[in-house]
């Protein structure tokens, strides 16, 4: 049975503030640590994962980098 991620929302509708992008102006150090998490390349980190359903639901690696 192959594991799932829970999952992953950057912009979160239902939390204080709703969106960063309220609080934070254009250029803000967060949006390129954002986009820089984006494009790595996490593959490695979602293998370790794949196939084994003990370990239930984890973190998806995006947040936790």
């Amino acid at each position: 049975m192959p594991t799932t991620c829970r999952p992953y929302d950057p912009d979160p509708l239902l939390l204080l503030p709703a969106s960063l992008k309220e609080w934070l102006p254009e250029q803000h150090l967060a949006y390129f640590i954002a986009d820089t998490v984006a494009a790595l390349d996490l593959k490695a980190f979602h293998a370790r994962y794949e196939g084994d359903g003990r370990r239930r639901q984890p973190f998806d690696p995006s947040m936790m980098v």
